[in-house]
């Protein structure tokens, strides 16, 4: 069976009722591989989980807690689709207007690994070392490439609840 992650992809428009203004909230990778990369070096906030173990909105509200250190917004979520990266892993996510959802108060999750690699010693480095609100165009560049498939199905999926 595949890695699975699940995750949250918060939406809104910088001026309402503009389609051209979409606007996404997503994540800059931390730890030391990512601090010095800007495109392809963001995410959807999202982590692993185990689908017999616990159901994938479940899992994609509780990373975006754990990576931000705020609850996800409490409002109605869209499954968007399931999405292959080249390795195999798969990553459900789902969407919904995050236009009440203020980046305020973000507290980044930590995580430990060996740093510098082969030295021994453990460091402790951020999930996330930045989060905010981007405008569409700019986060396809900013995505990995995993997840811009993501961002397609989103410009779709509000483009088709646009047409009459």
């Amino acid at each position: 069976m595949p890695t699975m992650s699940a995750g949250i992809l918060l939406y809104r428009f910088a001026e309402p009722g503009r389609s051209e203004a979409l606007e996404v909230f997503i994540a800059h990778m931390g730890g030391p591989y990512w601090e010095r990369k800007k495109q392809g070096a963001w995410s959807i906030p999202k982590g692993e989980y185990d689908p017999d173990a616990e159901p994938a909105l479940d899992a994609a509200r509780r990373e975006f807690a754990e990576e931000l250190g705020v609850d996800a917004p409490a409002t109605a979520y869209a499954e968007l689709g399931t999405f292959a990266y080249s390795s195999g892993k798969r990553v459900v996510v789902f969407v919904a207007d995050g236009s009440g959802f203020d980046p305020e108060g973000l507290a980044f999750g930590e995580f430990e690994m060996e740093w510098p690699p082969r030295s021994g010693r453990t460091g402790s480095f951020p999930e996330v070392d930045d989060a905010r609100w981007v405008d569409a165009r700019e986060a396809t560049d900013l995505l990995v490439k995993g997840q811009r498939p993501a961002l397609e199905a989103l410009e779709r999926l509000l483009a088709a609840a646009s047409t009459p």
